[in-house]
């Protein structure tokens, strides 16, 4: 007799994971929060006292930084991961986030990595301030091999119209702010994987370090009022990221020697990865630049001395980005 069982899902198991997670979810909830766990969706209230408050979104996933999970049995920090890719791009236009949801696709449900990863989920948007509301935990039987996984995520904000930041009040001489990253956050796995191939599971320990996340430092920094733009250093690296934050006909010096850089990038630039290769692929331990009033540095310095702030570079007058 053909069932959904044997086709591969298995419902029951789907709804014991659910009760599994659902104190992880919930402890995240404010008061601002409307709908119960389980429903078909939750919202969450704007917060009062907006005059003209905007919604912004934000949409991302981990990456194949989750093969380097999987292979090394370890999921505690790929939540992080999560939140850190799509709480931050909210911060670089000056968005707090409201609420957050989680897409997990699995090839078949297992219980203790499943919990252990929205458990991941919820203790970053605890972190971030950010309500999770809700998710979807889908098993993919015959599309997805039996251990595959894929975890993405979606995130709402809001900012006062106002105060939405815009490459538009950048100006020659504001000054680039970096916030440093001791890590590799969620970018450049392909090229690492490539690289280390089956080593890669040796160095499991360093290259699963859970991103940072930015946000509610970003956030106390562009409420002094301080701060022009910002980029959030992802895929493509510093330079390019930092470019969409700067309107036409003005670029940005940065100087590469103004911090060190991680191990984890001296190690894989060992292996044989070249100069303009490794600054195209990771954040080279900057991974959220501030463009800053230069009379507001050390004021916004100060609210973010948490991440370890460094002036890095300055606005020109020369379009793009150098870095030297």
């Amino acid at each position: 007799m053909t069932s959904y069982r044997r086709a591969g899902v298995d419902l029951e198991a789907a709804d014991r994971h659910t009760d599994s997670i659902a104190r992880a979810v919930t402890d995240t909830w404010k008061t601002r929060v409307v709908g119960g766990f389980g429903g078909f969706a939750a919202g969450v209230r704007i917060p009062d006292g907006m005059d003209d408050p905007v919604l912004m979104m934000s949409t991302d996933g981990v990456g194949t930084k989750l093969e380097v999970a999987r292979r090394a049995g370890r999921w505690d920090g790929v939540g992080f991961d999560l939140i850190a890719m799509c709480v931050d791009d909210l911060a670089a236009v000056g968005a707090q986030p409201l609420g957050f949801v989680d897409y997990l696709a699995v090839g078949a449900l297992q219980p203790s990595r499943d919990r252990a990863i929205v458990e991941s989920v919820a203790a970053a948007c605890m972190q971030a301030g950010c309500p999770l509301l809700g998710g979807e935990t889908a098993e993919h039987p015959g599309v997805m091999d039996f251990d595959a996984i894929d975890l993405a995520g979606a995130v709402m904000g809001v900012a006062e119209s106002a105060d939405i930041l815009d490459r538009g009040r950048v100006e020659r001489g504001d000054v680039v702010v970096g916030l440093r990253s001791p890590n590799l956050r969620s970018n450049g796995f392909s090229l690492i994987r490539a690289v280390l191939g089956d080593e890669i599971v040796d160095h499991a320990e360093v290259l699963l370090e859970p991103s940072v996340i930015y946000s509610p430092a970003v956030l106390d920094a562009v409420a002094t009022g301080g701060v022009h733009a910002a980029a959030h250093v992802t895929g493509g690296g510093l330079a390019a990221n930092l470019a969409r934050s700067l309107p036409e006909g003005l670029g940005a010096e940065i100087d590469t020697s103004a911090w060190a850089r991680p191990e984890v990038f001296h190690m894989i630039s060992e292996r044989g990865v070249p100069e303009d290769e490794m600054r195209g692929a990771f954040n080279l331990g900057i991974g959220f630049c501030l463009v800053v009033d230069p009379d507001a540095v050390a004021a916004v310095s100060g609210v973010v001395s948490r991440h370890d702030p460094i002036t890095i570079g300055i606005v020109t007058a020369r379009d793009g980005v150098a870095l030297v």
